[in-house]
């Protein structure tokens, strides 16, 4: 036999190969898995193709390191179809640990087929040498070999089946697999030339004259090692592109949940919003008009939320807001729908089976919420008015029913609220007044419809006049309506802007008359309501429409209740200081009746305090009442203010207050409130004194 050795460094580069073309497997095999359709079949024909040529080149490259002492050449046909014998195994290796499961006997088969593809490819290799005797083969070391490739083939096949997916080491993990696989593979080879033997005077049918092996083994090393480094460069590239792709997918997802989530439910509550409960009501109504069942919409609203709001600030009522949500939502079911339409008002959608159903669950609900509430270190007292619309009988459609059970709401509320009723059609009478008496208010300035009443305010106990309080009131078809029938709504609808702005421009127009007209101490105080207030604009305004009038800053006073004062006595301050400053005069209105911080109080640059009536109405030496207005004109001398009491009816009561020390009175007892035109016809001396017992008319 021929003697032969071998090449150490190319036997190294066929390993090395055999290796990389190992990893270039396990990466192609987790692309195919991870992508779909065309783009899977893409991954799979250029994995296949550089897996084989990687494995083929490491087989060549082996045979290239085979020294003989005779020409060795290579036959282009035979070589070239054993190379797509290892591209064809690789495909089917790819294709096979790419499915949903390997199970044991599908792992088997696979690794005998791809086993004998590689095996098949090597000895086609080797017969592409067309030696002449032909090679004698130990067929003990054949079967070796396909045994070697076999197994191989199985720890392959496993290996690459549970490293297709990633996880936090499956790079390192693919590393120690591909040298496995490489060793496996280049043992198969080796094993396989050990089992050639070359008979003397062997000669290749296929040598060339003149061609270099370790030149032609140098070219191979290069090509392969290229294609598979280009492959695995475009793996990383698209894997690291696929990632990307899938967080801005996730994060675009995400958005959109946000979005829907943003769009549909209520930002503070989290329950559905107005958007989101009218979908429901259309459902409500297909499945009621299927099965010919019932349902009722209970709309809600919280008695008395205002008055937490305005006394402990929004902050407070917003953690309201949702101890009632929680509330609600344990008294009703997962199949309901409760949903917060703004402000303090909920709607519940409910199926019933009969008007009772409602009734029980209204009932329920107005008493929990009616249990106080503990907010931070308040304890708040609420109520809630239901008004319960049922379908079908109170409305076919779901603006009919939403509009019926609001009426029914208020239908509770104008009847003592803390309670709940369902819809009457007597009730829809009310609500249509109440749009007309909107739709009517809205043209009442370009209509000329609004009027100044002004009542007299006195120096205690007797005169002279000092001033006068604009009082609104509302000529609509003939009759006077006073501020309680109509200010409430325009404060609902923000009508009060454009109104309080009439009421402040018609007061200093007529103060500028009566300077004209021989009065120049006489004052006008304007009640500022707290939508005003909020204004960002309010100071501007009141100095453009004083500036507009002629009229000198202290002859103003606006009037600012307590409550609203309070709300957010920071800002208050802040307006009210920048008033000051340009001479504007302020009064606290309503005192007594809301929270006051007197930390906050002696900030306030106010020129009086003003005492709600409701302490003067039934003011009796040594009463309650007597005790908290004294304590009032005290705190208010301390502070150094103008002491200002209204409602005062009796002759008692204006000596009481002035033995107290109130400065100044206002009430029935002393003046009404009149027009210009009935101020005008009285004569200059009523108003320098004014006898405890004359009544203006």
């Amino acid at each position: 036999m021929l003697s032969s050795d071998y090449n150490d460094v190319l036997i190294l580069f066929s390993v090395i190969v055999a290796m990389l073309a190992s990893y270039t497997a396990l990466d192609m095999a987790g692309r195919v898995a991870t992508t779909q359709g065309k783009a899977s079949k893409l991954w799979l024909t250029g994995g296949a193709v550089a897996m084989g040529i990687g494995v083929w080149s490491m087989h060549f490259i082996g045979m290239l390191a085979f020294n003989m002492p005779v020409a060795m050449g290579y036959d282009p046909g035979i070589t070239a179809f054993s190379m797509a014998i290892a591209i064809v195994s690789s495909a089917f290796a790819l294709w096979l640990v790419c499915q949903a499961q390997l199970p044991l006997p599908r792992l088997l088969l696979g690794a005998l087929l791809m086993g004998g593809g590689i095996a098949a490819m090597h000895y086609t290799g080797m017969a592409a040498m067309r030696m002449m005797p032909a090679i004698i083969y130990n067929l003990e070391w054949v079967l070796l070999s396909v045994v070697v490739a076999i197994a191989a083939s199985v720890s392959a096949l496993w290996m690459a089946f549970h490293l297709r997916n990633h996880s936090p080491n499956v790079k390192l993990l693919r590393v120690g697999a591909a040298v496995i696989m490489g060793t496996g593979i280049a043992g198969m080879h080796y094993i396989g030339m050990t089992a050639a033997a070359f008979p003397p005077g062997s000669h290749s049918m296929a040598a060339f004259s003149g061609v270099n092996n370790n030149w032609l083994a140098l070219l191979v090393i290069v090509v392969t090692l290229a294609v598979l480094a280009i492959t695995l460069i475009i793996s990383v590239l698209d894997a690291r592109l696929q990632a990307r792709t899938s967080i801005l997918a996730s994060s675009l997802a995400q958005a959109n949940r946000e979005l829907t989530q943003l769009a549909l439910h209520d930002n503070l509550t989290k329950l559905p919003n107005r958007l989101l409960l009218e979908d429901r009501l259309t459902q409500a109504f297909q499945k009621a008009k299927r099965g010919g069942s019932h349902f009722a919409v209970l709309f809600m609203d919280l008695d008395g939320f205002k008055a937490v709001n305005d006394a402990f600030g929004h902050h407070i009522g917003d953690q309201l807001l949702i101890s009632a949500t929680h509330r609600i939502n344990q008294e009703i079911r997962a199949s309901d729908t409760l949903a917060r339409l703004g402000g303090d008002e909920f709607v519940l959608l409910t199926e019933i089976v009969d008007p009772n159903d409602a009734a029980t669950l209204a009932d329920r609900l107005v008493h929990v919420i009616a249990k106080p509430f503990y907010v931070s270190r308040y304890e708040l007292l609420v109520t809630t008015s239901i008004g319960i619309a049922v379908y079908p009988e109170d409305g076919e459609n779901e603006r009919d029913l939403m509009l019926n059970a609001d009426a029914a709401m208020y239908h509770t509320k104008n009847t003592g609220r803390n309670g709940h009723h369902f819809f009457q059609k007597s009730m829809n009478a009310n609500a249509h007044n109440q749009l007309q008496l909107l739709n009517d208010l809205r043209a009442a300035i370009d209509h000329k419809e609004l009027r100044l009443h002004y009542q007299p305010k006195f120096v205690a106990p007797h005169g002279p006049v000092c001033g006068f309080e604009a009082l609104l009131r509302w000529e609509r078809h003939g009759v006077t309506l006073t501020p309680d029938v109509f200010l409430p709504l325009a404060e609902k609808t923000g009508l009060i802007i454009p109104i309080g702005e009439w009421v402040l421009n018609e007061a200093c127009r007529q103060l500028h008359q009566w300077h004209l007209e021989g009065h120049p101490d006489w004052t006008v105080a304007v009640n500022i309501s707290a939508l005003q207030f909020e204004q960002p604009n309010l100071v501007e305004k009141v100095m453009e429409i004083i500036k507009y009038h002629q009229i000198p800053p202290a002859m103003i006073t606006l009037e600012v209740t307590e409550t609203t004062a309070m709300r957010d006595p920071e800002t208050s301050v802040n307006i009210l200081e920048r008033l000051t400053q340009y001479g504007v005069k302020a009064s606290i209105d309503d005192f007594g009746t809301g929270y006051s911080s007197l930390l906050y109080l002696k900030r306030l640059p106010a020129s009086e305090l003003k005492i709600d009536g409701a302490f003067i109405n039934e003011l009796i030496a040594g009463s309650e009442d007597a005790s908290i207005v004294q304590a009032i004109i005290a705190l208010g001398k301390t502070l150094k203010l103008n002491i200002v009491a209204e409602g005062v009816e009796t002759a008692q009561q204006q000596n009481f207050l002035t033995e107290m020390g109130c400065n100044t009175l206002q009430g029935y007892l002393l003046g009404r409130p009149m027009t210009p035109a009935q101020i005008a016809a009285k004569p200059d001396s009523e108003w320098q004194a004014h006898p405890a017992n004359n009544k203006s008319s």
